[in-house]
């Protein structure tokens, strides 16, 4: 999976990022360092947060020897 990460400085100067493929997720940090953590951690706890609200649901094409699972991650969860 690849994410895109968007960066810019504010006018005090700290650096803005934002993860425009997970809606809500942003963060921000002192040095361009501290921000591309702090991103990091912001998309983890986004996936985190979403995969725990996701439905699953049992597909009907069962044989014995396999099953089919269809996972419905919603696009927005606010932590």
């Amino acid at each position: 999976m690849k994410l895109t990460i968007l960066c810019e400085k504010d006018e005090e100067g700290h650096y803005v990022m934002e993860c425009p493929d997970l809606p809500g997720c942003l963060s921000e940090g002192d040095t361009l360092e501290e921000a591309l953590e702090s991103i990091n951690e912001a998309i983890a706890g986004c996936i985190i947060s979403r995969v725990k609200t996701a439905t699953c649901t049992l597909l009907d094409n069962q044989t014995q020897d396999s099953l089919s699972f269809s996972l419905e991650i919603p696009e927005i969860t606010h932590a």
